[in-house]
This record gives C-alpha cells, sequence and structure tokens, in this order.
C-alpha cells in the first residue's frame, strides 16, 4: 500500500538556537506560522485529492514541532482531529529537537493522536554538535528516543553529513549509534550552505568547504545501504527540491534527484562487482522503476562501464524486485541486491530457461 504524507512547515520563530545550517530568521521572515484554519485547509485539499489505497498521515514539520508555544501547538493538533476521526489520515508524525521530548509532552501527543516523531539528531558526536551550535548532546538524543519508543510511538531518526568537524568515518559512527537505537526511520541530510547562515559566513571566510557532490553521493550511498541491512527505511534521502531551496542555496552537494544518484551509484557497483567474475559481454535485467537509476543519469553508468571493458545491456523485467539485477548468461540467471555488502555474492535463479522464455 502506497504512503503519503501532508506536511505542514511550523517555523520555531523563537529557537533559542542558531545551529551553523539553518537559515530560520530568513525564512521566518518570508514564511508565516499555519494557524488551525491553515490545518483545516489542507487537511480538506487532502481529503479531496489522495488516490484510493493511500495511507496518509498529517505531519508538522519544522525541527522543532514540541518547542513551540504549548497553546500554539495543541490548537494545531486539535484542528486536525476531526479528519483523524474520518480516517482521512492514519496518525500525525512529527520533527522536533532530541532536548524538547520529556513524559508530559509525549503524553499529550498521543492523546491527540500523535503516532510518530522524528528526532533531528544529526551527529552522535558531541564536538560536532557543539561546533555546528545544535543546543544538545548525542546523550539527548538517546534519551528521546528511548522515551519514544517506551511510550510506544514510531521513532525516527535524521542525520546530516559534511558537517564542520564531521568525517566519513564520524558519519559512519552516528549511523551506527542511530541503528542501534531502534528507529523505524532514517532522513539523511548532506549538509548544504543556505544564504544567512553561519556555514554561509564560514563558507566565504574559506573555514568551511562543503562536501563534493561525487563525495557526498558515495558517502550517502553506502549509508543507504546500511540502513537497507539494518532493517530501517530511509524515508528521504537529500533535501525536498523547492523554489526556495533553489533560491537561498549557495554551495554544496544538493541535486533535485540526489536519491536516485545515491541508487545509481549502488547500482554502478553491483556492476563492477559482476565484473570480476566474467570479462565478456552480458545482460542485467532491473526492475522498470530501477532502469534510470541503473542506467545512471545521461546513461553514466553505461559508459562508465564501456571505459571499463564491461560491456553491458540493461533491460527490464517486472518480476526483478527492486534494488535488484538480474544477469543472464549462457542461459544460466543470477541475482544481486544493490544494497550487498562487498563479499556477498549473486544468487543463482533456479528454472533459468523457464524464466527468459517468460520475460521474453
Amino acid at each position: 500500500m502506497r504512503h503519503a504524507n501532508t506536511a505542514i512547515f511550523v517555523p520555531h520563530n523563537g529557537c533559542p538556537h542558531r545551529c551553523s545550517f539553518c537559515n530560520q530568521n530568513a525564512i521566518t521572515g518570508q514564511a508565516k506560522q499555519p494557524s488551525p484554519a491553515d490545518v483545516e485547509q489542507a487537511a480538506k485539499r487532502a481529503a479531496e485529492t489522495l488516490p484510493k489505497g493511500v495511507t496518509a498521515e498529517l505531519a508538522f514539520f519544522g525541527g522543532s514541532f514540541t518547542a513551540i508555544e504549548r497553546n500554539y501547538m495543541v490548537s494545531l493538533l486539535k484542528a486536525a482531529q476531526p479528519f483523524l476521526q474520518a480516517g482521512v489520515f492514519s496518525g500525525i508524525r512529527c520533527s522536533t529537537r532530541p532536548d524538547c521530548i520529556d513524559a508530559d509532552i509525549l503524553s499529550l501527543l498521543k492523546d491527540y493522536g500523535v503516532k510518530a516523531v522524528e528526532l533531528g539528531a544529526q551527529s552522535m558526536d558531541d564536538d560536532v554538535l557543539r561546533r555546528n551550535r545544535r543546543g544538545h548532546t548525542a546523550a539527548d538524543v538517546e534519551q528521546a528516543a528511548g522515551m519514544i519508543r517506551a511510550a510506544g510511538l514510531s521513532l525516527g531518526l535524521q542525520m546530516m553529513v559534511g558537517l564542520p568537524g564531521d568525517t566519513p568515518n564520524g558519519a559512519w559512527e552516528t549511523a551506527r549509534c542511530l541503528a542501534a537505537l531502534g528507529p523505524e526511520t532514517m532522513r539523511i541530510y548532506p549538509t548544504i550552505i543556505l544564504s544567512g547562515s553561519l556555514l554561509a559566513s564560514w563558507y566565504q571566510e574559506g573555514t568551511y568547504r562543503p562536501l563534493e557532490l561525487a563525495e557526498a553521493v558515495e558517502i550517502c550511498a553506502g549509508l543507504l545501504s546500511f540502513f537497507k541491512g539494518e532493517s530501517i527505511r530511509v524515508i528521504r534521502l537529500g533535501l525536498h527540491s523547492s523554489p526556495e531551496l533553489e533560491r537561498e542555496w549557495i554551495a554544496g552537494p544538493w541535486h533535485p534527484a540526489f536519491r536516485e544518484l545515491c541508487e545509481s551509484f549502488l547500482f554502478l557497483q553491483a556492476f563492477r562487482r559482476e565484473r570480476k567474475k566474467t570479462e565478456e559481454a552480458c545482460i542485467a535485467y532491473v526492475n522498470p522503476h530501477d532502469l534510470s537509476a541503473a542506467v545512471g543519469q545521461k546513461k553514466g553508468n553505461v559508459r562508465t562501464l564501456a571505459q571499463e571493458g564491461l560491456h553491458l545491456s540493461i533491460r527490464t523485467k517486472e518480476n526483478v524486485p527492486r534494488g535488484w539485477v538480474e544477469w543472464e548468461k549462457n542461459e544460466i540467471i543470477r541475482r544481486c541486491c544493490i544494497f550487498d555488502r562487498p563479499g556477498q555474492g549473486a544468487q543463482n535463479v533456479s528454472d533459468a530457461k523457464e524464466e527468459v522464455a517468460v520475460c521474453g
């Protein structure tokens, strides 16, 4: 069953922190605080436009939902109640800071139908958190995550890659620490520089260099594979494209199809692993929905492999699972998953001749 969010951005005008990457001051000067009427209007639009068979949640995003003024927060939650009762939404999710969670907040959220809470952890390195003025510690993340799970709510976590003071090894350590907290979902954001942020000042001073796009893709592709192996869904990889983001972006690894770039990198790695097994031309089948990522942007994967001596024909088959590659050679069919880690081999598929015939 497909899933969708009806997202409402709730800026926190009174946030006492100024994280290095945030341009909240600029955003709140342009985006008004949503009112209960705005929530009702968004919910009505969702009720009218959501296709049948799609489950939807109402999502209050902005990163500090439980830190806003309490009566205002409750007024937004109250506005959503008729739509929860009518079955338009299966529940509410919100994003907030790790240091803005306590037992009273969690009890209140549950009373109003909140099913999932996402924490903006960003890093589990206290030095990185301090350097980027997050205003919380790794211990705060651990405590809040434990409380959310103990309350019976779904836990989501968010991390950033490429923050000042962070390293690729540091990102992996953060990923392992976050996975150990038992989240159901993850969001991974490569750090980009937005106008009006501290990062913009540091970048202009020459004291901070963002990751190149290729660096961010390689790191985030590895993290995507890691979380997949931990049975944790990565529900966002890279910032959502918007006119506001394009206007505010100065530098850093932003791309409107960042997740596809990461998946394309994983397909390339899977193709390369097969190259070690054969130097002959071969056929690779992928799910039709994966064709764009498998071929690569502007057929980049195909060109790269040809330059490396692997002549590959990439075709589609409906019965190949998403994220898998099926190889055909001498009437023998094998499958491998792009999320496999090095050393995990392809699997032989039985009844190869019959399967090839069925798929034409």
